[in-house]
């Protein structure tokens, strides 16, 4: 188990390595071809020789990769570098400590990060197609299914909804937050929501919410996700603070204060359909 999690973690870290890293100088590659299998081998045989002095100072090669993954309650962590990470249930992260660069990969989950300053090392954050860049800062980015929203408490990001078109990015002062998925459009920006970073104390909050914004929310706290049976059902509202160990129950009681009723699909999921009035 430990040698497949050790070759899983090469995958993905392979794929913030540059190109030299990968081919070698004398050899151009295109991003499309650096992520077959050969270019993933021979970065993966590269990892293996860490302590070479030449990768680390060409900034080809990490000198240290972390592992993070909190499963049934929230974790605090601390990386390398000395920045501290608050975990969300089911969340998974890498942290890959470069001479001229930290990168952490959030593949799925939400994090709070209070980024230990050093401007001449920034801290990039890879979720879905972007990315959030700083240099010292305190901020989340919570990555449900194809979105991801970046919120920021302190200090200043430069957010790309595309790593793969620079010119994409948007930056965000504190109170704001950034919202981007797979479309490669420019990252949308909107006042900070107050449930944004309530998981942090073990709360969630929807503030007014329709059921169509509110279910991504309640969702990551279930282990089977709820569905909508229509767009009548999605537009009905919900407010309320609720403890995120009790979400399970929240659901059981949507009936007694909203006109809706519960079912099972097919699939043994839980669909939520409006009561005719």
């Amino acid at each position: 188990m430990r040698e497949y999690q050790a070759m899983l973690d090469i995958w993905l870290v392979s794929e913030h390595l540059p190109v030299q890293a990968i081919a070698g100088d004398s050899v151009r590659t295109s991003p499309r071809r650096r992520s077959r299998r050969p270019a993933l081998a021979a970065a993966a045989l590269l990892l293996l020789s860490l302590g070479s002095l030449l990768g680390w100072q060409q900034g080809w090669l990490p000198n240290h990769i972390q592992r993070f993954h909190a499963e049934d309650s929230t974790r605090e962590v601390i990386l390398a570098d000395g920045s501290r990470v608050h975990l969300n249930l089911d969340t998974t992260l890498w942290f890959v400590n470069f001479r001229d660069r930290r990168s952490v990969k959030l593949s799925e989950g939400e994090a709070f990060f209070e980024v230990q300053h050093d401007a001449r090392h920034p801290f990039v954050v890879y979720a879905g197609k972007g990315s959030v860049t700083v240099t010292g800062t305190r901020f989340n980015v919570w990555k449900y299914a194809d979105q991801v929203v970046v919120t920021l408490t302190e200090g200043s990001v430069k957010v790309h909804g595309d790593t793969e078109q620079p010119d994409q990015v948007t930056y965000l002062s504190p109170g704001l937050q950034a919202r981007y998925g797979n479309d490669g459009e420019l990252p949308q920006i909107s006042t900070a929501k107050a449930e944004a970073l309530a998981w942090r104390e073990g709360k969630l909050v929807l503030d007014d919410l329709t059921l169509a914004e509110a279910l991504p929310y309640i969702n990551r706290y279930l282990d089977k996700p709820i569905l909508l049976a229509d767009q009548a059902t999605a537009d009905l509202r919900i407010g309320g603070i609720y403890d995120t160990r009790n979400i399970g129950q929240l659901v059981q009681v949507l009936p007694k204060v909203l006109p809706i009723y519960l079912s099972r699909n097919s699939d043994d999921a839980t669909v939520i359909g409006s009561r005719p009035r």
